[in-house]
């Protein structure tokens, strides 16, 4: 596995000292960037699988409360995003071309964790796409101990209506080479959220502070913001959320947080997949939206103490 030094914008990332990326290529040629914070002696290593639009520095601060835990953290710009390879002509539109690609992400992941003997066992932490990303790779086999979902995207949530014609509009843009271009059904335009919604009316998080943050991270390095996604993206991320619903889900301990006023994701596929997870949990955080990661020192206290226990249990 080839390894060459990337850039970790540790100015904005607000992670643990001795943070480092790496460039790797996938079996499909595509560029992709990983950050590891490895502290000395670790019990294990976290795999963070983000969201879409999301960016290593991003999870800075999720590092230092996994590494002051006592583990090691290893996070991935998936392609199309962070400072991945963009995969279409306008790179503010998050693209995929079929969904199944981000599983060479994850295998160029692993292969790389291997080549930099990062300590054993391994843990899943994904969240939204990441989540959907995460659960074929679980499915397929993984080599991960247990994991953990956060507000992961089994389902998109979307009224009947906007559900039937975003399927419709997504899949004929393929028909006509169309699908680059941006769908109109997320509300989404060029620009990344954080920079245009403002707090009082954002999805994302209840959080003042950690929404500031992230707009203070894309304003200072741009070239890691992502804005909505294209009809290609939607397209491939409904049909693999059906893929997935139609799948039962591995005998793996896992652990899923959700918030109860998720506006993102849709809610009733995490709970009916949890309900019939062997061995699985559901917190449902009251009042919490999609982020439930990016919250005040009080809340990720709480969810990476469960999330130690979950571990050590494991």
């Amino acid at each position: 596995m080839l390894l060459s030094a990337a850039p970790l914008f540790e100015d904005v990332a607000q992670g643990p000292d001795g943070g480092v990326a790496y460039w790797v290529t996938t079996i499909d040629d595509v560029r992709i960037r990983f950050a590891c914070w490895a502290p000395g002696n670790a019990k294990g290593t976290v795999l963070i699988f983000p969201g879409r639009s999301e960016y290593i520095e991003k999870y800075g601060p999720v590092a230092v409360d996994i590494g002051e835990r006592g583990y090691s953290t290893l996070v991935i710009d998936w392609r199309g995003q962070g400072l991945a390879d963009r995969l279409i002509d306008e790179t503010r539109i998050g693209h995929v071309e079929e969904f199944i690609d981000y599983q060479k992400d994850v295998s160029a992941l692993m292969l790389s964790a291997q080549a930099l003997d990062l300590p054993r066992p391994y843990y899943l932490l994904s969240h939204s796409m990441g989540g959907s990303i995460g659960l074929r790779a679980v499915m397929e086999g993984l080599d991960v101990q247990a994991a953990i979902f956060a507000s992961p995207m089994w389902g998109i949530q979307m009224d009947q209506a906007t559900h039937l014609v975003a399927r419709v509009l997504s899949w004929s843009s393929r028909l006509i080479d169309q699908h680059h271009r941006l769908t109109p059904m997320t509300g989404m335009g060029l620009d990344a959220y954080p920079l245009v919604e403002p707090f009082e009316n954002n999805k994302l998080t209840t959080d003042r502070e950690m929404y500031a943050l992230m707009a203070s991270q894309l304003t200072a390095h741009p070239e890691l913001a992502l804005g909505g996604p294209s009809l290609g993206w939607l397209h491939e991320a409904l049909k693999e959320t059906k893929i997935l619903t139609s799948r039962t889900s591995p005998n793996l301990p896992c652990l899923t947080w959700v918030g109860s006023d998720d506006r993102v994701v849709d809610l009733t596929s995490i709970y009916n997949r949890m309900s019939t997870w062997p061995g699985g949990t559901l917190d449902v955080f009251e009042g919490k939206e999609h982020e439930v990661l990016m919250h005040n020192s009080a809340m990720r206290n709480r969810l990476f103490d469960d999330a130690v226990k979950f571990f050590s249990d494991h």
